[in-house]
């Protein structure tokens, strides 16, 4: 190989390196809120779901990284379903969702008070795409408390999934959970 060659690609990495570093940048905690220990049984652990933690600090975000044709994020796994690990109904139509639908909860910055409501998105992982629709907020801002289902709040890069997403990109069920993935609004 040719210096050239070593050369593009240490700039290439650089460059990858410099925006990844400036993304991140854009989106910076607001403020925290203390965690609390929940009410027995009041924290629906199901689909790897946390529990908030007397005295543990947690970050919260108004702000989600910028938004731009395939935009990075984190696939997690929620049930939209009454009982389910999400808490309360959707923000957009008040209602639960069955887990055999593709719907998802955007971060509060990328839901944009209720812009993206019943649109759908593209997301792609796992070499596939899907759509699905935007019904509710992965709400990064609150937490730990009954409407949250205990849990803390969102980090700013997630999109969180139902079941039928995660089946639809071809995820083997066992690692189901949490993925790398991009998304962009359906044209």
């Amino acid at each position: 190989m040719n210096n050239t060659f070593f050369c593009v690609i240490h700039f290439l990495v650089f460059f990858i390196l410099s925006f990844t570093s400036v993304e991140a940048q854009q989106c910076q905690p607001s403020g925290t809120i203390n965690g609390i220990n929940p009410p027995n049984d009041q924290c629906n652990t199901a689909n790897g779901a946390k529990c908030c933690q007397e005295g543990q600090s947690y970050n919260i975000y108004t702000c989600s990284p910028p938004f731009s044709g395939a935009t990075n994020a984190i696939l997690t796994l929620n049930s939209f379903e009454d009982n389910g690990d999400g808490g309360a109904p959707s923000e957009c139509d008040g209602k639960y969702h069955s887990n055999q639908t593709p719907v998802v909860a955007l971060s509060t910055g990328w839901f944009n008070n209720m812009s993206r409501c019943n649109k759908n998105i593209i997301i792609y992982g796992n070499r596939v795409s899907v759509k699905a629709m935007v019904i509710d907020e992965c709400d990064s801002t609150m937490g730990c408390d009954k409407d949250h289902a205990y849990q803390p709040p969102c980090d700013d890069n997630i999109v969180d999934a139902s079941e039928a997403v995660w089946t639809a990109l071809g995820v083997p069920t066992s690692d189901w959970g949490s993925m790398q993935i991009s998304w962009s609004d359906d044209a």
